[in-house]
């Protein structure tokens, strides 16, 4: 990356109206989140690494995807679940976020 430091982030993935999206948590600024919609499967490894990429990321060396459970109605035990994926990545050249 000719002497940078490739920034990292948070990517999550969740199911909403049932397609799941992957999106990069970009804090602290205005600009328009990352996203990628896939269809109603749920995606491969393969298919969110290829989303990533397309959204100019990748997955920090070492990095693993953790499943969070969370309710779609807080405090409502009988809610549907949400599930959240969630990675660290990091931006590659030509990227400038």
């Amino acid at each position: 990356m000719s002497g940078q430091t490739a920034r990292e982030f948070t990517a999550q993935m969740s199911l909403r109206e049932g397609r799941w999206r992957l999106y990069v948590v970009l804090l602290n600024t205005t600009d328009a989140w990352p996203e990628y919609r896939f269809g109603r499967a749920v995606p491969t490894f393969t298919d969110r690494t290829d989303a990533l990429s397309v959204l100019g990321f990748e997955p920090v060396p070492g990095a693993e995807w953790a499943w969070t459970e969370d309710s779609e109605t807080p405090d409502d035990p009988a809610s549907a679940v949400v599930l959240i994926a969630a990675i660290r990545v990091r931006s590659w050249s030509g990227v400038g976020v």
